[in-house]
């Protein structure tokens, strides 16, 4: 079963500021703010939304396609993916732009500042999922605009089932937008804060939304996770990670488990399970797609946490 992953493929650039922004910063000359900071300590990370649903989703043995606009410097991310195994085909190269990409400085109280440019991502409605065949599950995670309405509409119109994760996407829409993106939708994921979000531009209620499709997930970070459908509300466990190196794509690890759970058919209880572990599996390592492990792997951790086999 071919899942669509529609979503942003970027480059992260993370650097450590060895001291405290707070010792550089005169809080009453902030409206003739230049500052310069010396970062040693610098790595870039293959990331962006789909990109590591996708790595995650081929960890479980799943059959991911991404599909994102990107640009001229993507060389290097096409490799990765290549040596992966997953493929690429219904990904856009626009020359004259660059592949989107964050650069996020991080000091000392582990405070950021982020600096996001979104480069080829603001073209992703150049894609269309009725271009894509083979196709039985998606998700439309975070994107460009255009393309995250575009791509609802057209898996819609194809009776493709899908989750809708707007995640820090959702400033982009107004009430009517995001109501209508949960009406086209089978499923519909999100952290608790944008939950909270989700409820006022809405003015529905979880449960109002939970009625709308076949399950309202909410993640909650170390509590586990919500998850209404079918009238009822599973309360889902937590996963333990070994330690906590770097929680930065646990969420899109989350979202992956939950494909592969909801393509296997697996009760809800144990969907919100894999969910969970896919992320505490990531929070070990530091960047989005540095874990390594496979199925039979993953399997035996499941039935240590939880006490049974999938």
């Amino acid at each position: 079963m071919s899942a669509l992953i529609c979503g942003s493929l970027a480059y992260d650039t993370i650097m450590v500021f060895p001291d405290q922004f707070k010792n550089h910063i005169l809080p009453d000359k902030v409206h003739i703010l230049n500052v310069s900071f010396l970062v040693p300590r610098m790595r870039r990370e293959f990331g962006g939304c789909a990109g590591n649903i996708a790595y995650n989703l081929k960890l479980l043995g799943g059959d991911p396609i991404p599909m994102a606009t990107v640009g001229q410097d993507f060389g290097p991310y096409r490799d990765w993916f290549a040596e992966q195994a997953i493929p690429l085909d219904h990904v856009k190269v626009i020359d004259e732009l660059f592949t989107p990409q964050a650069f996020i400085t991080t000091d000392h109280d582990n405070n950021q500042i982020t600096a996001f440019h979104p480069g080829a991502m603001m073209r992703s409605y150049e894609n269309h999922v009725r271009d894509v065949p083979g196709v039985t599950f998606g998700i439309v995670s975070p994107d460009g605009r255009e393309g995250m309405l575009q791509n609802a509409k057209e898996f819609a119109e194809a009776g493709i089932p899908f989750i809708f994760d707007p995640g820090q996407a959702m400033p982009l829409f107004n009430g009517a937008e995001l109501r209508e993106f949960i009406d086209l939708a089978q499923y519909v994921t999100v952290n608790d804060y944008e939950s909270n979000l989700l409820q006022e531009r809405t003015g529905w209620d979880e449960k109002e939304i939970a009625a709308k499709v076949k399950a309202y997930i909410t993640t909650r970070g170390p509590q586990g996770a919500l998850i209404y459908a079918d009238g009822k509300l599973h309360d889902i466990p937590p996963a333990h990670e070994r330690r906590v190196t770097d929680p930065t794509g646990c969420g899109d690890a989350f979202r992956a488990g939950l494909i592969f759970g909801i393509e296997k058919g697996y009760d809800w209880t144990t969907i919100g399970r894999i969910g969970n572990l896919m992320g505490a599996l990531k929070v070990e390592h530091p960047g989005t797609q540095n874990q390594r492990f496979d199925y039979e792997e993953f399997a035996e951790q499941f039935k240590q946490q939880f006490g049974y086999a999938l």
